[in-house]
């Protein structure tokens, strides 16, 4: 039988049972800290709001170009899709960020500080256009789709 303490600890995450030992709290009182990664200022992992906003504002000029450019390639609907995977491909890959993270003051980089490279940046931008990797992060909030891609989103 399922006992309340254990409930309670499922839903409140991890660490947060009793009966744990407590061992992901330890290892972390922030985002990022375990990354060695600083809790607040340039360098500090990312806020879920603005990383929400730049993917808004690349979302939109991928709409943008997706109806207004490629819909005579008749793509059926994913316009807006193959644009923006282009879009994140390209500029993550050779710049660090796509427009919408350069105007909410973030970027995209490898655990050790690097640029992430236009094979990470694939990885990632494709897990990304899957949309569920995105949507589930870990502690450090990092994404499955920059997990996978060995990546991270930081304060500029």
């Amino acid at each position: 039988m399922v006992e309340r303490r254990e409930l309670g600890g499922w839903l409140q995450g991890p660490g947060a049972s009793s009966s744990g030992s407590g061992s992901d709290r330890d290892q972390g009182g922030y985002p990022g800290q375990r990354l060695g990664r600083p809790a607040e200022g340039p360098g500090s992992i990312a806020g879920f709001g603005r990383r929400l906003a730049g993917l808004g504002i690349d979302w939109g000029f991928a709409l943008l170009i997706g109806y207004g450019l490629m819909r005579p390639l008749q793509w059926g609907g994913m316009a807006p899709l193959a644009a923006l995977l282009t879009m994140h491909v390209v500029l993550v890959g050779t710049a660090g960020f796509t427009a919408g993270h350069r105007l909410v003051g973030v970027h995209v980089q490898t655990l050790d500080g690097a640029p992430p490279g236009p094979i990470r940046a694939l990885v990632r931008s494709l897990l990304l256009c899957l949309a569920v990797p995105a949507l589930i992060w870990d502690r450090d909030q990092r994404g499955l789709h920059d997990r996978a891609a060995g990546t991270l989103v930081v304060r500029r």
